[in-house]
C-alpha cells in the first residue's frame, strides 16, 4: 500500500501544472495508519492510533490530504481538547518529494475549518527551531508567536530501540 516512487513523481509533476485542486481532505482510517511509515517511526505510528482512538470519541480529528488514487499524502493531528477554545495542530508532515507545493497549507485550511466549526475561536501549533521552513509557512499563514514550550516523545529507531526525544517548541497561534 501506498504510492511508489513513479506514482509520487507523476503526482507532483500533476500539481506543479495545475495546482493541488485534484487532491482531497479527509479523515485518516485506523486501517491505513500502518502505511504511514513515510510520515514518522514506529513510535509515531502508534501515536497515530491512539491519536484515532481520541478522534472516536470526539475529542480531536486526524486529518489527511489524498492523492487522486485516494492514497494519503500529507496528514495533521487536530486536538480540541488540551486547550481552552483551542484547536492544537501537531504532527504535521507532507511526503518528502512533495513538500513545498501548497498540500500543507491546504491541509492547514482544512484543520482551521474544523476548528472554527466546533465554534473555537483559535487555532495553535508548536514548531522547533531547527525547522525555518515550516515557521516561515505558519506565518505566512497569520500564525504569531506565542510562547515557548518543552515538549518531548517517544523515538524508536530501525532495531526497535526507544529513548525519549526532548526539545524546545515556539508556539504559534492564531485567531480564527
Amino acid at each position: 500500500m501506498g504510492l511508489d516512487q513513479a506514482a509520487i513523481e507523476s503526482l507532483r509533476a500533476m500539481i506543479l501544472a495545475s495546482g493541488t485542486g485534484q487532491l482531497a481532505v479527509g479523515d485518516l482510517r485506523s486501517c491505513e495508519v500502518a502505511g504511514q511509515t513515510w510520515s514518522g517511526n514506529p513510535a509515531h505510528l502508534r501515536s497515530v492510533s491512539a491519536a484515532l482512538q481520541r478522534a472516536a470519541q470526539g475529542l480531536e480529528d486526524y486529518l489527511v490530504v489524498r492523492a487522486p488514487d485516494g492514497q494519503p499524502v500529507a496528514k495533521m493531528r487536530v486536538d480540541y481538547a488540551s486547550q481552552h477554545d483551542t484547536g492544537v495542530f501537531s504532527q504535521l508532515v507532507t511526503m518528502s518529494p512533495l513538500q513545498g507545493l501548497g498540500i500543507a497549507t491546504m491541509l492547514i485550511g482544512a484543520g482551521e475549518l474544523r476548528v472554527r466549526d466546533r465554534g473555537l475561536a483559535f487555532a495553535a501549533l508548536g514548531v522547533e527551531d531547527d525547522n525555518p521552513r515550516a515557521r516561515r509557512l505558519y506565518q505566512r499563514l497569520g500564525y504569531q508567536a506565542a510562547g515557548r514550550q518543552h515538549a518531548s516523545w517517544e523515538i524508536e529507531d530501525d532495531d526497535g530501540v526507544r529513548w525519549m526525544y526532548e526539545t524546545t517548541l515556539t508556539i504559534l497561534r492564531k485567531h480564527l
